[in-house]
């Protein structure tokens, strides 16, 4: 019997992800500017740590060139995770304060989140300003320097919950028709039913296991195994086909035979 499209339809995997964020922003005030440019190059100074999205910040300052020659000229800030947590997801951007106008303005804006793998990475940018510019602007002032780093921690990851909702539609049942088919083909029939002069084949596994009264009949301690014609008294042949036909394939009800009978 061919599959319909409900009964080919398997199992529904279902899984969702609620990712929650936490934003903050991390402020290294530093003072005393001036005795930074002692510092070799590549040399960099750490703010203290502050604990964002479950994970642990801090802001990495270059003030006489970065680790790199790409940096050459230039003071380098970068955001440095300190846990030792791998593939935590941030997004931030790095600020200079204006000590004039005490507005801030961006210099690294990173929109899309970045990937920490791994203890002590970093994101940043190896040109954020030019070392002598940076002497001459606002944000430099009485030896001042404010960095600030607006930071959005994604939360969650990588775990992501999972749930197996189960529509397994079960094919109905092709054996009340096979049986049918069965009896009506009489193979393999073992066992025979003279009914008023009608013959009738039948199975006696399959009666014995759908009737008790047949069970005892057929598998019972006084059975004859020689036995395999059975005379049926006292019932039309009607009313006792119609008795196989539902011990069989469940059809009709026994309801129809008793009235079928009393006709």
């Amino acid at each position: 019997m061919p599959a319909t499209a409900a009964s080919r339809r398997g199992n529904k995997m279902v899984s969702w992800c609620d990712l929650q964020m936490q934003r903050c922003m991390l402020v290294f005030d530093i003072s005393g500017y001036s005795l930074l440019k002692g510092l070799d190059a590549g040399k960099f100074i750490r703010s203290s740590t502050f604990s964002v999205g479950g994970h642990d910040w801090c802001i990495r300052f270059f003030p006489n060139e970065g680790a790199t020659q790409e940096g050459k000229g230039y003071c380098v800030v970068y955001l440095e995770m300190m846990s030792k947590t791998t593939y935590v997801m941030a997004r931030f951007d790095l600020r200079l304060l204006d000590q004039t106008t005490r507005l801030s303005k961006v210099f690294v804006n990173v929109k899309e989140p970045m990937v920490y793998k791994y203890a002590n990475s970093t994101w940043g940018n190896q040109k954020f300003k030019k070392s002598n510019e940076l002497e001459m602007s606002p944000y430099l002032k009485d030896d001042r320097l404010v960095i600030e780093c607006d930071i959005t921690v994604v939360l969650g990851l990588p775990v992501s919950a999972s749930d197996t909702m189960c529509e397994i539609e079960v094919p109905s049942s092709d054996l009340p028709d096979d049986l049918g088919k069965l009896l009506e083909s009489e193979k393999r029939a073992d066992v025979t039913f003279k009914v008023e002069g009608e013959v009738f084949h039948a199975h006696k596994f399959v009666l014995a296991m759908r009737s008790p009264v047949f069970e005892v009949e057929l598998y019972g301690p006084m059975r004859d195994n020689r036995r395999r014609n059975i005379i049926v008294d006292d019932m039309q042949p009607g009313v006792f086909e119609a008795l196989l036909h539902f011990i069989y394939t469940d059809l009709p009800a026994m309801d129809d035979v008793a009235v079928e009978e009393n006709n």
